[in-house]
């Protein structure tokens, strides 16, 4: 590559480093809730409110405007709200079942919003896969600021969030989905809510699905060799770094779409983990919150 075309690439790598810290830290709690699809549900409910937004005559159809974030983020306060109040020990009806509903119909009305504006095959397009080759410097700026923010909220409630995310299969040694002293709802709540925030952005930087693998993949891949939080954010961070880097790299140098390559790039480095882990490593590692934090 030339230096021009690096110069090119600098904002976007930067972006999908920004997107793998906090998702990758933010996929260890939902695969330990077992909500795996929770971000990809809050991310199409994102797309949705985006898509609700253009239609609205003062936004003027602009994708890109202040009022079509603040819809989009209403609409994900919104079903955070929802993800937040379902969760119960005695629930009939399982919280991913929910979830799944909600992702699935939430595409559909976003496809029919969008049957609604002009040129609607391209705003869906970018709903799902992203145009992250597109992101400004001010956008990454921003975005990481938003992120630091939500980081450090996390940070300080770490103890009260990490609690709720091991007490959902039991971990904590009490009743699965009880955490004595604390309202689980609520601090469920704030934690889908920053979560919102963090999706808002994402969806309209990298796309639906490219956020979900941000997300999900790197957590997974953790798991595969690490049972220790520490030790699974230091393996899930490098992975995502490096899968990015690679995915823009072959987006560019094959004259491939970003977004969709950059998932397919993420699947295949997981597979080639688990075959190696398979291959090469012996010792079998549980994968749970059972030791303490790193």
């Amino acid at each position: 590559m030339d230096l021009d075309t690096l110069r090119f690439l600098a904002a976007p790598f930067a972006a999908s480093i920004i997107l793998t810290g906090i998702h990758a830290y933010l996929g260890v709690h939902v695969v330990e809730r077992g909500v795996i699809f929770v971000d990809l549900s809050l991310a199409q409910i994102a797309a949705l409110g985006a898509a609700v937004a253009m239609l609205l005559p003062f936004t003027d159809g602009d994708p890109h405007g202040p009022w079509v974030y603040w819809i989009s983020l209403l609409f994900t306060f919104i079903g955070a709200a929802v993800f937040s109040t379902i969760r119960s020990k005695r629930a009939r009806i399982p919280q991913e079942a929910i979830i799944g509903i909600s992702y699935a119909v939430a595409s559909a009305a976003a496809i029919l919003a969008m049957s609604k504006a002009t040129s609607e095959s391209e705003h869906l397009k970018d709903m799902l896969v992203g145009n992250i080759l597109a992101v400004s410097w001010p956008e990454v700026l921003k975005t990481a600021a938003l992120y630091i923010a939500v980081g450090l909220f996390h940070f300080v409630f770490r103890r009260q969030f990490l609690a709720i995310s091991m007490a959902a299969h039991g971990h904590n040694g009490t009743a699965a989905g009880t955490v004595p002293g604390l309202n689980v709802k609520l601090w469920d709540f704030l934690f889908y809510a920053s979560f919102g925030f963090v999706v808002t952005s994402s969806v309209s930087i990298a796309g639906v699905l490219l956020v979900f693998c941000y997300l999900i993949v790197p957590s997974v891949a953790a798991m595969l060799f690490a049972d220790r939080i520490g030790s699974r954010l230091a393996i899930g961070w490098t992975m995502g770094a490096i899968v990015s880097a690679l995915g823009i790299y072959l987006s560019v140098t094959l004259d491939l779409p970003t977004g969709a390559t950059m998932v397919c790039t993420f699947g295949l480095v997981l597979i080639v983990m688990a075959t190696a882990k398979r291959l090469f490593w012996r010792e079998p590692i549980a994968a749970s919150f059972d030791r303490p934090p790193a």
